[in-house]
Order: C-alpha cells, then structure tokens, then sequence
C-alpha cells in the first residue's frame, strides 16, 4: 500500500488510459461519483470461457498477470487515488497515536518451554517487530537470542521462533520476507550462540510448525512442499542441505498435504497426510529403529485423525463418530484402529480444538458457545478438572513440554491484549494449580467498560446461529450504532473472542463489534462445518446475511449503519454478502479476499482448497460455484456499498489478482457513488508480518473509511 501524499491528478488518470489502450477491450469504464474524483480507468477485455455448456466472462482477466508493465502501471495508479481518499483525511492524523498505544503494546506469539527455560518469540513494546528470547524461570529476565533487524537489508524480514530441541541447546527459527508464505529455515547452536550456516534449509514452502527434531540431536525431519507433492524429508545436521532425502510422500500429489511428528525419545515418526485443506487425514507409523516400512495407522476414512506419542501409547484426537471431537489411545506395538480404546469421550456441549501432552497429563483446548475452555486429563483419561482462564477469550495456543509437567499457552478475548501463561498441576490432591503470567500487557484502561455478550439469532433456514457483540456499557440500543460486522465460516475454522487495536479503537469511538460464528466454521463442531462447505456454501453466505438483518431488526443499527470485513475466505463471504444483498451495507472490507471461483484453483497453494469449495472441473460443483462466485456477479448499474480491499505482492496464498479484478469490477459497475478502494502493498501478505509502522497505517486507513461511510464522529483526544 502506497502511504504517499501525492494528491491525485489528472495526469494519473491519463497515465492509465494511455496503457489500457494497450489491451485488447470492450469499454473503458469508471464509476463518476459525485462529489469523489473518478477512479482510474481499466479496461475491459473481450475474455470468456465456455465451461460445462455456460459462457464465463473474465473482462479483467489481463490483471492476473501481475508482472505486467500495465498491470504494475494500474497498481500504482490504485495506490495514488486511495492514498489521495484515505490518507489526506483529516481523521487519520486523529486515530493515528490512539492505535500506536494500542500496537505498541508487547505482543507474544509463541512460547516453548525447555529444561526450565522459556523460549519467547515477541514483539516488545515500542518496538517494529518480534525478536527472540530466553528467559530464565518464569520470573526471570529476557535475554535477545534473535533481532530480526539481521534478517532482511530492507527491514521488511521476519524472525519466527519454530522449534528448540528437547535439551534446550539447538534453535530453530524462520526468516520470512514481507508477508510471503515462503520462509528460510535456521538453526543456531545455543551453547555457541551462532548460526550453523552449512545447516540453513533455502526459501521454500515448508510446513514450518512441523519441524521436529531428534531428541540426540542428530537430524530433523521437515516436510517441504514442491511442485510435484509435498514431501517429507530428514536433514542430518553438519550436512549439505542439497543431500536431504524425502523418507515419505513420494507418491503424493500437490493437492495434498503432509504434518510430520516424533516420539519424544526419536524413535517413532508419526506422518499426517492431509487431502486438502479441511478435508480427511491419514497416519501413518515407522520406527525409526527398524528397516520396517510405514504402516498405515489409519486411512482411506472421511474424517480428521491427529496423533501424539507418549511412552509406549499413541493418542488420537478425531472426530470420527464424534462431531464434536474425541481422543483415543492405543499401544505403539498395535496402533490399528481395531486396538483403540476411547481415553475422552465426546462432550455434547463442547468441541475438542486440540489436545497437548506433558509428561503426565492430558491437557485438552475446548471450545463452548465460541470461547475457549481448558480441561486436564489423567494419562488413562481421569478428569482433573479445569484449568481457569482469565475471562470469556480464545487460546489459540497450547504448547507442553513431554518430559515436564508444565504447559504454556495464550489467552486473549475482545478487550485483553494476547498473553502468555505458563500452568503446571497441583503437586496435592484438592490444591489449586499453579498459574503465571510471561507476558501479560495491561487491559487498557479504557476497555474495561467494554460489555461482550453472547446471543444467537435464526438463519434463513431457521438453524441458530451464535453471534459475539463487543460495545461500550453506555450504548444505546437505538437502531442508530455503527456496526462492524465480522466472519470467515469456512476451514473448520472457529472465530473466538481476539484483541486487535482496530477492534479496540472502533469500540472506544462507540462502535458495535459483532462476530458471527456462522457455518463452515466449527464453532457447534464438523458438523457445523459440513453444513458450510462445498454445496452446502450458501449457508455461510445466508447465515452472515441474516445477522445483518438480526442486528436491524434488534434495533442494534440500520443498513446506512452497518459495515461488514473478513479476511481471505471471508474476503469471499463479504463480496459474496455483497454481490448478494448490497442493500443490507454501508461499506465493506475485504483482506487478502478469495473472490473470483472460476479461476482460483490455478494460483499458488489454492489447488488445497479443493475439498472446502470444490472444482470447477467437476460439472456439479462449477455450478455451484458459479452460482455464488462474487467477481461472477456484479451487476452494472447497482447501488452497491463503498467497497476496500486490501492486498499485496506479497500474498502468495491468495493471490493478489482476486483483489485487483474485482476492484476493476466494482469500480465500473457501482452507480451508488460510494467509492471503490484498493489499498495494495508491494512487500506485506497473508502471514501477517506487517511492522508497527505499516499496522498503523493500515489500521488508520481501515478506521478512516469505516468512520467516514458510517459517519462516525472523529474524537479528538
């Protein structure tokens, strides 16, 4: 996203209709809204497809080619005119030190206990990005191990804590640059503190939270995704990178995906295999003592199975015969399902997100009604009880040590800043456990008259959907409040309680929070996300409509009032809840959006995504997703809600090119003179790597256009 000031011009206008007349078009087109400066003008290509008997049309199918001269000449002439709208407000330089208050506060991602030591990926307060450190005990003092200033000459490159061995003597970390998928994978010597550079794994596409290590520390096991199929591979330390040999995956396809795991004393490598990203799962076992081959754990059964090993047993969390999730154990010498013996049984009111073993314990991360819980277990499955958590919030994160009793995991919810925590049980029976904070950033204060409620509201089919709302205590239910509305509803994807300075900001300014849990997500468990995937899609797109209607009809808001923003497949749910229902919104914001279904299986990873929406290759499942696809259907002539979206070169998941086209779309089609924005970054992506500088500007520039087409009064401070 360009942040410059240049103020927009005719002569930007002339510079995009001089290239655009290089392309082959059917009309130059531009929305004229009144009282806005036109955007810059696309043209439109004479493109189609005949699919399945049905003529496509793709009239902007040339801005796919990302590289392009014209291409890169209509980025930088987006850049200009939303950098002209957004950043010459006047109420950006008013909400710009409220988010540095809130983004400049520490931020922890990760931790790992090791041998007494806590291994801590954060971004201190103050400061642009996350480093790396060791901390002695809880209570001790943070020592650097990482500064992520080394990693990259631009300043743009990312440090990502990944793994510590067992003994606590090897580091694993990522250098990823800008906000690509695509990271480098380092190891740096503990005793020594330096990098073993001979060891260093290229940029590629790993799966980089599977990096398990042998517990001697000979070798680590890393599973690397190429352009035949994803491939699991063992690289013996002190040697050449290039002579790595895959020990799985060679008959794997791309469209699936590989996890891999040890035991804790190195002997087991336990393989996940994936069919798509929210589709079945497979294990299989091989001991790495014997020259035996893999044997198959489990496969070839609609459901997802994630193994853990412990001592001599294999523990199983699936959700086979159980919607809501269940786990399992069975004896390392005969792990076939036939020897399983149900350890947890599904819970009627709560859903299993994931389970974490210490050296003695189970502890289990819960979902109820869209927040978390965390419940201990015995080894052989006895309840201990709950492990108490700061309020009504979301752990995303639980990480346990296997040859301690201690687990450390994150909380955070609608008005707390993520924290860190680390857990041990009680050593006497009846005594509470022992609870301390790493890192735990004060609420700040002008949260904590912030109310979160829980309600649930009917769909068009009459299912019941729940629904989180975050306000301030004094708001009025008027049928007058800003809303911003929120969802995702695909991946088996829960959306709980999180802190964010956006969300913090638009509630200190008056602003309604709503959070829909509806389908596709697994918030009431799989089956929840059945009846939101593949043919059964429109059920996301139905139930995040009916909360719009819901939220009016409660006289929370009215449609002048209500805007709505997801992030990648809910950049699909907010252009299809447009292309929709443009009536029911005000405005809408789409991140790193999936959006064009036609073609979106021929960029970057989307060929995983198959078993979420389906193929266009498949007669039935085209249809399907011809009937919803967003980019499919704008409607010239509709009065349609202002529209940002924002992406960058950086996205290699989705790729930028969905934003790019419907931006042209939207831009020629609009007649509502409500403006059409595209806010695009050359180096940040989907991974969420953006600096302190570039979240303040971005989280300016969001709030900026959901204040100005809701009519939020600016606060000065």
């Amino acid at each position: 996203m360009s942040r410059r000031s240049t103020l927009f011009s005719f002569h930007i206008c002339c510079g995009v209709a001089a290239f655009a007349l290089t392309q082959p078009m059917l009309a130059q087109v531009s929305s004229e809204a009144p009282g806005l400066p036109a955007p810059p003008m696309t043209a439109a290509a004479d493109t189609s497809t005949i699919m399945h008997g049905v003529t496509v049309s793709d009239p902007y199918q040339w801005l796919e080619d990302g590289a392009s001269p014209a291409t890169r000449a209509w980025i930088a002439a987006q850049q200009q005119y939303t950098s002209h709208l957004l950043s010459e407000r006047a109420g950006i330089a008013l909400l710009r030190p409220e988010i540095r208050e809130l983004v400049d506060l520490e931020d922890t991602h990760r931790v790992l206990y090791r041998k007494g030591r806590y291994f801590i990926e954060k971004k201190p307060a103050h400061q642009e990005r996350a480093s790396i450190f060791v901390r002695e005990g809880v209570g001790g003092t943070d020592q650097l191990l990482l500064d992520p200033a080394a990693a990259s000459s631009d300043g743009s490159g990312t440090v990502e804590l990944l793994n510590v061995s067992a003994d606590g003597t090897l580091l694993a970390y990522g250098v990823r640059q800008g906000g690509r998928d695509q990271l480098s994978i380092r190891f740096r010597n503990l005793k020594t503190n330096k990098d073993m550079e001979s060891d260093t794994l290229p940029e590629a596409r790993y799966l980089y939270w599977s990096l398990p290590m042998m517990a001697d520390g000979s070798a680590v096991f890393y599973v690397k995704f190429e352009d035949a199929g994803p491939r699991v591979y063992r690289h013996a330390f002190a040697t050449p990178a290039v002579a790595d040999k895959a020990v799985f995956g060679a008959e794997l396809g791309p469209e699936k995906l590989l996890a891999a795991d040890l035991s804790p004393d190195g002997r087991y490598l336990l393989v996940t295999v994936l069919h798509g990203a929210s589709g079945a799962t497979d294990l299989y076992l091989k001991d790495l003592q014997t020259s035996a081959l893999f044997q198959t754990v489990v496969a070839g059964i609609d459901a997802t199975f994630t193994g853990h090993i412990l001592g001599d047993q294999l523990y199983v969390q699936t959700i086979w015969k159980a919607s809501r999730g269940q786990v399992f154990s069975a004896p390392l010498t005969n792990p076939e399902i036939a020897s399983w013996r149900v350890l947890i049984p599904e819970d009627d009111d709560s859903t299993i997100e994931a389970i974490a073993l210490t050296k003695d314990r189970i502890v289990i991360n819960a979902m109820r009604n869209a927040h978390s819980e965390l419940r201990e277990y015995s080894l052989d499955g006895k309840p201990r009880g709950p492990i108490a958590l700061p309020g009504i919030g979301s752990v995303a994160s639980v990480e346990a040590d296997p040859g301690s009793a201690e687990v450390c995991f994150s909380y955070t919810s609608f008005q707390t800043p993520n924290s860190f925590f680390a857990w041990s049980p009680a050593k006497t029976e009846g005594a509470d456990s022992a609870i301390a904070a790493i890192s735990a950033p004060e609420v700040p204060a002008r949260l904590r008259d912030v109310v979160v409620e829980q309600l649930w509201y009917p769909s068009l089919d009459g299912t019941r959907v729940p629904i989180l709302l975050a306000h301030r205590r004094d708001m009025k239910q008027d049928g007058n409040q800003p809303v911003l509305l929120y969802g995702y509803g695909g991946f088996n994807w829960a959306q709980l309680p999180t802190f964010s300075p956006e969300e913090a900001v638009w509630l200190e300014h008056g602003g309604v929070y709503a959070v829909a849990n509806i389908r596709g997500g697994n918030e009431l468990g799989e089956a929840w996300h059945r009846t939101g995937e593949l043919e059964q899609k429109q059920h996301s797109f139905d139930d995040f409509a009916a909360a719009a209607k819901w939220l009016i009809a409660q006289k929370y808001t009215r449609p002048e009032r209500v805007a709505i923003q997801g992030l990648s497949n809910g950049g699909l749910l907010v252009t299809a809840s447009v292309t929709q229902h443009p009536e029911l919104f005000a405005a809408a914001i789409g991140r790193y959006p999936l959006i064009d279904m036609m073609r979106y299986e021929r960029f970057s990873i989307a060929r995983w995504w198959t078993s979420e929406y389906g193929s266009v290759n498949d007669p039935e499942q085209f249809r399907t997703l011809y009937a919803y696809s967003p980019y499919h259907h704008v409607v010239k002539g509709t009065h349609y809600p202002a529209m940002l979206f924002i992406t960058g070169d950086g996205d290699t998941r989705v790729d930028p090119s969905h934003a790019r086209k419907m931006t042209a779309m939207m831009q020629g089609a609009s007649s509502s003179g409500k403006p059409v924005l595209l806010l695009y970054d050359s180096k940040s992506g989907h991974s969420g790597t953006l600096s302190a500088a570039a979240e303040i500007d971005q989280t300016a520039n969001e709030l900026e256009f959901l204040m100005w087409q809701l009519n939020v009064p600016e606060v000065s401070k």
